[in-house]
């Protein structure tokens, strides 16, 4: 096992499953971004406290299966610590992007892992995610819209959605649609930093 490592990027602790909703959250956050692995029956200290195998398993599959749209995939391992257990549930990086985990009002929310957090993804990323990729040869044709934004991502350190709606005067659901079509194009670069997105040109 990795506990020595401690939580990161790809690695969380879960003492214990008691709402499928919340691993739900995490298990979309994996998907969504590098992949991970979920430790049950460790604390955040580190420390092994034990799980019972088949009751997380059980709870797994319903976050999994139940509240994350589409399902996630996943694979466990049970691990042998002294006289208790650890359950491994391991998440490969999908190609079904945006997963979405369903939250207690009813919600449909794609999360991303950033560090050892798990933040809702920026609406450009879930437009990105969604965008066809077929090639594009048409890229360098813009329109006035596109021109005028381009142009204001010249910023070292890159604005977000608000800051270039108001700088362009276009309406900030265009800018997220265009932001998305720059990615897909290759012509800019996303930075999210404790769940605020910044774009600049590359």
């Amino acid at each position: 096992m990795r506990i020595a490592e401690g939580e990161h990027q790809q690695l969380d602790f879960k003492y214990v499953i008691n709402d499928a909703r919340k691993i739900a959250i995490t298990l979309s956050a994996f998907a969504n971004t590098d992949g991970g692995t979920l430790l049950i029956g460790v604390k955040d200290n580190g420390v092994v406290a034990g799980a019972s195998l088949e009751e997380e398993m059980h709870m797994v599959e319903a976050a999994a299966n139940m509240y994350c749209r589409p399902a996630v995939e996943y694979r466990t391992q049970g691990w042998r610590a002294g006289l208790r257990y650890v359950l491994e549930v391991i998440i490969a990086p999908s190609g079904k992007r945006p997963h979405e985990a369903q939250n207690h009002e009813g919600e449909w929310i794609a999360y991303v892992r950033q560090g050892d957090q798990n933040f809702p993804a920026p609406s450009v990323l879930r437009q990105y995610w969604r965008s066809d990729f077929t090639p594009v040869t048409e890229k360098y044709f813009h329109t006035p819209k596109e021109k005028k934004l381009l142009e204001a991502l010249t910023h070292e350190e890159g604005y977000t959605v608000s800051q270039l709606a108001r700088m362009t005067d276009i309406p900030r659901p265009i800018v997220s649609t265009l932001l998305a079509r720059f990615m897909r194009w290759e012509l800019i670069t996303m930075t999210f930093d404790q769940g605020i997105a910044r774009f600049k040109t590359n």
